[in-house]
């Protein structure tokens, strides 16, 4: 059972809660109530306390004819002596008559006359005070207990006090008034200023905003002296970020639906037609409170028929019923009011155009229907409710909070647990989706390379610079500002910039401005889908730029990298099987030394290519090439070395592919290679050859010409028998052979006294030879086969084999 106490104040507590909700009229409203209520119960006491009536026999027909006849005192109006007197002194007085009737026979017929003759409205009136009175209670409050309604309130009430008295939200209205005190300030001193002095005051200005220090500046040194806002802990910055969170979900929670507002028109609907309802019964049953009632008594009770009955309260309930309609008639035109309210203010949308104003947060969106409406009642309450709330709406308050709660959570010992090397052998600190960039970043001065990825509201200080060693920069969908300190130093210090992204806008204005930047990553969309002629603006300021690798889906090779044809280097282009056509552009990177074009949905070699005299590596990955009749035009690339035709459909490798003297490494593996030419092993340069993942089904046996060849890989193919004459090639230190249908291992294998790794996992051998353990530089961990054919080698070997 609860306690009276605890439904006291529960029910205290949820009316200090909801009174945010309750526009000046609703509160009038309620006072109306109470004071209605208070006619009630005033009313019903009276009933209950005093005599109701008091009758005596009256008419001609009676046994005492000269008895009192109703019609000269049925109005007080016509009597003003009788109005002076109870009509029992009045009847003693004038005629002085005795009736001969007992007192218990008064009672009855006053209890009788009461209920047969006496007006319902004259006898309820009281009652029915209460029950209207409490009816409009009920309608009032009928909207905050609706069960579609209670749970939307109930979270925007609590949310709306937990934002008001955040200490999050006194910092942060602190600092924009602080942000535009200072604008006031440059804005008085740009006015008061002479003209001869404005140079040198719009220098003194910038100063103001961006230096910490200006000893000839006393307006500054008066900010200065005001104390700042106070620093939050990192319990309140919690608290604040969940708030953040919650405010989210109250606006996706609220914000849905008008049900809110349907509610409260219809609860103020149904007032007003309860108002009518009374005004205009009371208006015609308030006559019928009569002081003066004529009754009709059966004689055989008390020999009178006709009796005379005067209402003890007709005259006090008169007058209660017209206060009463009064009150009704303020309370009708309350609510009359609000339907006007209701009807004709745009309440499906909240504007914090003035917030913003008086803020200058400019950020804080504007809300609609149900939480407009809320918002709009809230201001009836107190404007700086919404003020308040408003801080939580804008997502630049979010940040700067966000930035406070990553300084107490990323410290400078978290972030070194974060440290890696990367592919380029650089130290590097990789972020990943934290809401903004830490300060603490910049205490790392070891930092090498700094990847952010999916980090929001990034905009990097001019405390970077305190980063000496970056030299690689990472920002992986992360569009990230630059201060003009900090761009002046990655102008002198960045080397690697990588960039992702989803739309060629996100693509940061400042990079186009790094003059010592030498590699250069780009993956996004290249050309605006809009307007097709958008696309990278001029590489030409990048005039150490000697990488750039572009993923995107591009049907052309962009303008801007001839910008920069004098210094490229190394150009890699990964278009995701978009077919990439005009290679014109090609011909004036005259200084290419590696060209790697791949998924581009190339049919044949780009003819392009072979005008690039200085090219030692070219890798064609990827792409739809059949057929490469035209790799003889390659012999104009005199310094190719690497040839890495990899991932295509070729099925036929021509002749004259041994006119590449200078090749050294050859790549055709996943391709549908049935047999190798023996041209090819004329290529006498070769230390690297990949045929895996073909269909071949024998080696031929001038393969043994190739002596300098290093790696060798035949596997994922269909080889029955090997030649001899690969044993011959005694420098080869990888021989990789798994995944054929071998049967046999040649024992010449013992010549291969450089080997170090042999794969022949996944072939039909029976035994290994014996001779593989002469290799002197093979072990049992570079040797890859069954497990069944490693054990029988190492008992027919005595247990000798090689550690």
């Amino acid at each position: 059972m609860i306690p009276v106490g605890e439904f006291r104040n529960f029910s205290t507590e949820q009316n200090t809660k909801l009174r945010v909700l309750k526009p000046w009229w609703d509160v009038f409203t309620e006072y109306l109530c109470v004071a209605m209520v208070m006619i009630g119960v005033f009313g019903c006491t009276l009933q209950l306390t005093q005599d109701k009536i008091a009758c005596l026999p009256s008419h001609y027909t009676s046994p005492t004819p000269e008895a009192i006849d109703c019609s000269h005192i049925r109005h007080y109006g016509d009597n003003r002596t009788a109005l002076a007197k109870p009509v029992n002194a009045v009847i003693s007085e004038v005629f002085g008559r005795k009736n001969g009737l007992d007192i218990h026979q008064y009672v009855f017929v006053n209890h009788y006359c009461y209920e047969k003759s006496v007006h319902w409205y004259a006898k309820f009136f009281p009652y029915l005070v209460l029950i209207h009175t409490m009816v409009f209670m009920v309608a009032s409050g009928f909207w905050f207990k609706f069960p579609g309604t209670s749970s939307k309130i109930d979270l925007f009430v609590n949310t709306l006090a937990k934002c008001f008295d955040s200490p999050w939200t006194t910092r942060a209205l602190s600092e924009v008034s602080e942000e535009r005190g200072e604008e006031k300030l440059v804005s008085w001193r740009r006015n008061t200023v002479s003209k001869s002095a404005e140079k040198a005051e719009d220098e003194e200005t910038v100063g103001l905003m961006r230096s910490s220090s200006v000893k000839s500046n006393p307006e500054k040194k008066n900010l200065e002296a005001q104390p700042p806002p106070s620093v939050l802990d990192k319990k309140e910055g919690e608290q604040a970020k969940a708030l953040f969170e919650k405010v989210k979900k109250l606006r996706t929670h609220v914000e849905e639906a008008d049900l809110l507002y349907f509610m409260y028109v219809l609860q103020t609907c149904l007032k007003v037609f309860k108002f009518l309802l009374i005004i205009i019964y009371t208006a015609v049953l308030v006559p019928n409170i009569e002081i003066v009632v004529r009754c009709l008594v059966p004689p055989e009770l008390t020999g009178f028929d006709i009796y005379c009955c005067n209402h003890n309260k007709a005259n006090l309930f008169s007058k209660l019923a017209y206060c009463y309609v009064s009150f009704v008639g303020v309370y009708g035109l309350l609510c009359v009011y609000s339907l006007y309210w209701l009807f004709h203010r745009p309440l499906k949308e909240y504007s914090f155009e003035q917030v913003r104003l008086e803020t200058g947060i400019n950020d804080i969106p504007d809300v609609n229907n149900d939480f407009a409406f809320l918002l709009h009642l809230v201001d009836q309450y107190d404007a700086l409710y919404s003020k308040r709330f408003a801080v939580f709406l804008s997502e630049v308050s979010e940040s700067r909070l966000h930035q406070l709660n990553l300084n107490h959570e990323w410290t400078e010992r978290k972030l070194h647990t974060c440290l890696s090397r990367n592919a380029s052998n650089r130290l590097e600190l990789h972020l990943l989706m934290l809401p903004g960039l830490p300060d603490t970043v910049f205490s790392l001065l070891e930092v090498e390379s700094l990847k952010l990825e999916q980090v929001k509201n990034v905009t990097i200080p001019a405390s970077v610079a305190k980063l000496g060693a970056l030299q690689e920069l990472a920002l992986v969908y992360c569009p990230a500002k630059l201060q003009l300190p900090a761009l002046n130093h990655f102008k002198e210090n960045l080397k690697v910039l990588r960039l992702a992204f989803e739309s060629l806008e996100e693509v940061p204005l400042w990079m186009y401005a790094l003059q010592g930047l030498e590699e250069l990553h780009l993956n996004g969309p290249l050309t605006n889908e809009v307007s097709k002629s958008a696309s990278l603006e001029s590489l030409r300021e990048l005039r150490a730029l000697r990488v750039l690798v572009l993923r995107s889906n591009l049907s052309k090779i962009p303008p801007c990298v001839v910008d920069v044809a004098l210094s490229l280097q190394r150009l890699c282009i990964y278009n995701d099987n978009f077919k990439l056509q005009a290679f014109s552009s090609l011909k004036k990177l005259s200084n290419l030394v590696s060209l790697e074009l791949a998924g581009c949905g190339l049919e044949r070699i780009p003819s392009a290519v072979f005008s690039l005299g200085n090219l030692q590596e070219l890798d064609l990955r990827e792409n739809k090439l059949t057929t490469v009749e035209e790799i003889l035009s390659l012999q104009h690339c005199r310094r190719l070395v690497t040839l890495r035709l990899w991932h295509n459909k070729i099925s036929y490798i021509p002749d004259h592919i041994s006119k590449l003297h200078s090749l050294e490494t050859l790549d055709l593996s996943w391709n549908k290679l049935r047999k190798l030419p023996s041209r090819l092993f004329y290529c006498t340069k070769i230390r690297h050859l990949d045929v895996s993942h073909n269909q071949l089904t024998a080696l031929p046996p001038e393969v043994g010409i190739l002596h300098s060849l290093h790696f060798f890989s035949a596997a994922f193919n269909s080889l029955e028998t090997l030649p001899e004459e690969l044993f011959s090639c005694k420098k080869l230190k990888t021989l990789a052979l798994g995944n054929n249908c071998l049967s046999a291992l040649s024992p010449r294998v013992a010549n291969l006294a450089q080997l170090v790794r042999l794969e022949v996992r996944g072939n039909r051998l029976g035994s290994l030879p014996l001779e593989v353990w002469d290799c002197p530089l093979l072990t049992v961990s570079g040797l890859v086969a069954e497990d069944n054919l490693l054990e029988g080698c190492r008992r027919s070997d005595g247990g000798g084999e090689q550690s």
